[in-house]
């Protein structure tokens, strides 16, 4: 008598797998050369010499929320990469180059997630479009930092960045904070949503020590990855719920939380999020603050970030690419491309050669 099949009790809620191509064939497919190679190996070294205080320059991180259309995406490249060149002696540039999105509850997920952004989730396209933007970007000499958001993603673009988050939404996740303790770059910890540090310094406590923990090699298989620990790294205040937190007493109490963690007092702002109240015309506001915090002595300021796009604003996709604005945000709304460079330039001349500082 055959025994009755049992119904199954696995995947119940899971529609579909889909193959992925593996990490090693998409880099063979679009390999690291030597332009972006050398791009992305000063690239961390300029950001750990920062950390380090071997290189006095400030870090300014800079570009788009996401990035939605690599063409624009490029576009803004081309013109971050010259002004880098021209204000290279007192601020160090990186452009901010997110592809990944974490939503509160539901929402676009990102260029990789989603990258005709109308729900059709052809994940293997996204990767191959954001790792042809790293190349383009990173060949320009223009180093590249984004958010490390899904632990499988850095396998696929990682050898292309020269800086990289766990942002606020993650920092309270054991598997962000391995895959952190594992990642190539220097990597800044924002404080939480609320606004509290304590998660963020102890994300970058947990990552400066070694990890075992689930995750893929090169060729796709799933595997026991053991990593060294990663010592590069900082706190990114982002402000909270209830308050901004880039005042000069919050700094010097951040500082303070930091040293007696034993942790080294090294901070950067994010100009918008809550310390613009989420209105990104007030990221100058914040951006001000901070150059001048910065020209009063407080050292343990190491850069800022700016969310910033070749048009000011946001738009709200609406699933038709062709009907969106060029150079708009569809995510946060970003300064545009003329006040940024206002607002670099001012930078420069009020900040002065570090040099001499």
């Amino acid at each position: 008598m055959t025994a009755p099949e049992l119904p199954s009790t696995h995947n119940l809620n899971v529609a579909s797998f889909r193959l992925l191509v593996t990490p090693r064939r998409l880099k063979e497919e679009l390999p690291l050369d030597a332009a972006s190679h050398a791009t992305v190996v000063t690239g961390r070294e300029m950001v750990r010499a920062i950390l380090d205080g071997r290189d006095p320059r400030f870090l300014a991180v800079v570009g788009p929320c996401s990035i939605h259309d690599v063409v624009a995406a490029e576009d803004y490249a081309r013109r971050l990469a010259a002004l880098r060149a021209e204000l290279d002696g007192r601020i160090a540039i990186v452009m901010r180059a997110y592809f990944e999105k974490p939503r509160t509850t539901v929402g676009w997920k990102g260029l990789i997630n989603d990258p005709a952004l109308d729900g059709s989730f052809d994940m293997e396209r996204g990767l191959r479009l954001a790792r042809q933007l790293l190349l383009r970007i990173t060949a320009l000499g223009l180093p590249a930092g984004t958010e490390m958001l899904d632990p499988i993603t850095p396998q696929y673009i990682d050898d292309l960045v020269s800086w990289a988050t766990i942002g606020a939404r993650t920092i309270e996740s054991q598997t962000h904070r391995q895959m952190a303790s594992g990642l190539s770059m220097p990597v800044g910890y924002k404080n939480s949503t609320e606004g509290h540090l304590r998660p963020a310094l102890e994300a970058f406590q947990s990552a400066l020590q070694p990890h075992r923990f689930l995750g893929i090699d090169d060729d796709g298989r799933t595997s026991i990855v053991e990593t060294r620990g990663n010592p590069a790294g900082h706190l990114i205040l982002r402000g909270g719920r209830e308050q901004p937190n880039y005042d000069p007493h919050l700094i010097a109490e951040a500082a303070a939380q930091m040293q007696a963690a034993g942790l080294p007092a090294r901070l950067m702002v994010d100009c918008s999020h809550a310390n613009s109240g989420r209105r990104h015309e007030r990221q100058q506001v914040v951006w001000g603050s901070i150059i001048e915090q910065r020209r009063a002595g407080r050292r343990a300021l190491i850069g800022a970030m700016l969310e910033s796009n070749l048009e000011e604003g946001r738009q709200e996709p609406d699933g038709d690419p062709a009907a969106l604005r060029y150079g708009v945000s569809v995510t946060d709304a970003c300064i545009g491309w003329d006040e940024t460079e206002r607002l670099l330039r001012d930078a420069y001349e009020r900040l002065g050669d570090p040099r001499t500082a």
